[in-house]
């Protein structure tokens, strides 16, 4: 029998305030000053937590996170390409509004849209799977029995459940994925127990 892994998704902090409410994307932008505050509060909320293994997208914004996840830590952290965020097409840099008003869009049925390939130019879910499940797959090979932590994105960690839970991407819309937030998942073969969801120890810690 293959021993159970914990996988520890973690969404990378606040940005830096141009980006809010906005389709970031694949923009490479940088944390905010509270961001940067958010992710000190993260690395001292996971000190006392082993890991055996580290993954991270490339993505700056990630990286930038996960200085405060590996500090004082011997792991030395994995960059996986496949974890960086979905690619918005057309979207990409608009702000909520601004989508709502020239396409007619309820931003808040985003996913729903990319599933339906309604974004012009945007990634599509098939394709977005294709490079964010082997990356997955390769995590649970490597680590059976293991603590790992993954920082990455809000889409991708939508993708990761959904890939994990067998359920439709848009059906992640159920999950709020907020910035700095921990999601924690207990995995055995045929058995996924969603354990923490969406922990903001910046947060949810008075």
């Amino acid at each position: 029998m293959i021993p159970a892994a914990n996988l520890y998704f973690i969404r990378h902090a606040e940005v830096d305030a141009r980006y809010h409410r906005v389709f970031g994307g694949r923009i490479d932008m940088d944390l905010s000053p509270r961001g940067q505050e958010q992710a000190a509060i993260l690395g001292t909320y996971l000190q006392r937590q082993h890991f055996d293994a580290v993954y991270v997208s490339p993505m700056k914004r990630a990286q930038q996170t996960l200085a405060c996840v590996t500090k004082d830590r011997d792991c030395a952290p994995i960059i996986l390409p496949g974890l960086a965020e979905i690619d918005f097409g057309d979207w990409t840099g608009l702000g909520w509004d601004e989508v709502r008003t020239r396409f007619g869009v309820n931003i808040f049925e985003w996913l729903d849209h990319l599933e339906r390939g309604a974004i012009a130019g945007a990634e599509t879910v098939t394709g977005f799977r294709g490079r964010v499940e082997p990356e997955l797959r390769r995590i649970l090979r490597d680590h059976p029995g293991q603590n790992v932590a993954v920082v990455c994105h809000g889409g991708t960690i939508r993708m990761l459940l959904s890939i994990l839970l067998e359920l439709p991407m848009g059906r992640m819309s159920m999950f709020d994925i907020e910035y700095t937030s921990v999601t924690r998942v207990h995995y055995s073969p045929g058995r996924v127990e969603i354990q923490l969801l969406n922990f903001t120890p910046w947060r949810d810690i008075p």
